[in-house]
């Protein structure tokens, strides 16, 4: 039998017109089996793995273990699935030339969201289970640029509170390029001041506090800062201040 080539599996998906928008199952699965044929590019792999909760659940002040299971095993479990099924089609899709560049751009779009929300998740999960006690070297960076810890706090969760009913994500974040330290306000999962690396992070769409908080966002976020795992925290700020 002879190997079809990437290139000549593509040709064959895009030949007729409108495929170009659409994948029908069969050809879909064509393309997989070309794909397997040939070594695809480590950027495209699609074998995103979800990591584990990094803590008991079911140990959290104020925020149920139904909740935190179902936000893990849904929400950000589907993130990873859904960034592994675009990368996979970017795989099959790049070596064509005849793709319309708004075709191509849509997927690069939704993999520039996905890989924000598999990362943010990620960094949410690692920042909870811990006694919500700031210290060492973020507590002193916050009462550097914040004046103090009060302050800080009181204008995180201001910010958190502006997403309240909608979506997004309440970062306070290091700016490798300033080298400064702010909160951020978040509309998705793709915002984010140049060179700003979170090191704590906050979920705030309404998946991340409905089932025990309904619209209270505001006690949500209460009880997440009972929950903060500062230790991580620090980790982070090291990292990045070192």
């Amino acid at each position: 039998m002879k190997k079809i080539s990437r290139r000549d599996a593509i040709t064959g998906i895009f030949s007729a017109g409108t495929a170009a928008l659409a994948f029908s199952e069969k050809a879909l699965a064509f393309s997989e089996k070309a794909l397997a044929q040939t070594k695809v590019p480590d950027a495209f792999r699609g074998q995103h793995q979800p990591k584990p909760l990094p803590f008991n659940p079911s140990k959290l002040n104020g925020l149920s273990e139904k909740l935190i299971r179902s936000h893990h095993e849904n929400n950000y479990t589907g993130s990873v699935k859904a960034l592994n099924a675009v990368e996979q089609r970017l795989a099959s899709m790049m070596m064509d030339k005849d793709t319309p560049a708004y075709v191509y751009g849509e997927l690069k779009r939704e993999e520039l969201v996905r890989t924000g929300s598999v990362v943010l998740h990620e960094q949410y999960f690692a920042n909870l289970g811990g006694n919500g006690k700031a210290d060492g070297g973020v507590l002193k960076l916050i009462e550097k640029w914040f004046a103090s810890y009060a302050d800080w706090e009181a204008e995180f969760k201001r910010t958190a509170n502006a997403l309240a009913g909608g979506s997004g994500w309440a970062m306070l974040a290091f700016n490798q390029h300033t080298k400064e330290l702010h909160n951020y306000w978040a509309y998705d999962h793709a915002h984010n001041a140049p060179f700003s690396v979170p090191v704590l992070v906050l979920d705030m769409y309404e998946h991340s506090y409905h089932m025990d908080y309904g619209s209270a966002a505001a006690k949500y976020i209460d009880a997440f800062m009972q929950n903060v795992n500062w230790e991580e925290v620090n980790r982070r700020v090291e990292t990045l201040t070192r």
